[in-house]
């Protein structure tokens, strides 16, 4: 199950699974913010394609506005999903440790 904790007004901490079953409420959510935001990705656990696809869909449509999505905190298994996709070039993917 996925865990979604708003941790400010531009501030987002997404935890546990992001698979095809959360894919609606994670797109409901992240609908709300039109600007800038930042994803804390540090109690994420496994994410799919389609967890995947949710995340692009939000860049894109921030990206038309001239806005973005960072993503922080990404764990091992995590960030080589992103590396494997080659989604890493996409997004704006920042370390805080």
């Amino acid at each position: 199950m996925l865990t979604i904790e708003e941790v400010s007004d531009n501030e987002v901490k997404l935890g546990g699974r992001f698979d095809a079953s959360q894919a609606e409420k994670a797109t409901t959510a992240l609908s709300g913010y039109q600007t800038t935001i930042i994803i804390d990705l540090s109690d994420l656990d496994y994410i799919s394609s389609m967890g995947l696809s949710v995340l692009l869909q939000t860049y894109k449509r921030l990206n038309e506005k001239g806005e973005g999505l960072r993503l922080t905190n990404l764990n091992r298994h995590v960030r080589d999903v992103f590396k494997f996709t080659r989604l890493d070039q996409v997004f704006d993917i920042v370390d805080t440790d």
